[in-house]
């Protein structure tokens, strides 16, 4: 045993890259982890980004069912405010190269925990069945331009 050990040793110091080669790779990974980029290509209401990229990672802000031509409200109701939030997501993701596939996780904000059941079951028609990112849902006590949900999503995307 002591002599495989021996020989192995020299092996696989001798083969391979060098240690200052295997620091730089190290290097180069994490940087190209580290990369951040805005998506800017989406109207907004206030100042903030609709999506930021880190790494694989994308970090969608919180959409609202806002027109996205005339930023209006595009009803008073919590169905049509949940597919136009929902619409403005995907959009956001597709922009970014991303889709419904790629979201891990909501935060889905009600402004009456009572419309839980009807924005539910519009959500779960965005997503494929059996393969739903995670979710949080909270009541919150207002949104802004007095909408009924406010929807935010984090994607992962495992290569470009």
């Amino acid at each position: 045993m002591r002599v495989l050990l021996l020989c192995a040793f020299p092996f696989l110091l001798g083969c391979g890259k060098s240690d200052n080669e295997l620091r730089q790779l190290v290097r180069d990974e994490l940087a190209k982890q580290q990369t951040i980029s805005y998506v800017t290509d989406a109207q907004v209401i206030g100042p903030y980004s609709p999506a930021v990229r880190v790494g694989k990672f994308l970090f969608v802000s919180g959409q609202i069912g806002l027109h996205p031509e005339t930023t209006e409200l595009v009803g008073d109701d919590i169905e049509s405010q949940t597919r136009q939030a929902l619409d403005n997501l995907m959009s956001i993701l597709s922009k970014a190269g991303y889709d419904s596939s790629h979201v891990i996780q909501c935060t889905v904000y009600l402004k009456d925990i009572n419309d839980f059941p009807k924005m539910n079951l519009i959500y779960g028609g965005y997503f494929t069945e059996g393969k739903y990112p995670t979710r949080a849902t909270v009541e919150v006590s207002n949104l802004p331009r007095k909408a009924k949900v406010e929807i935010a999503a984090v994607a992962w995307k495992p290569s470009d």
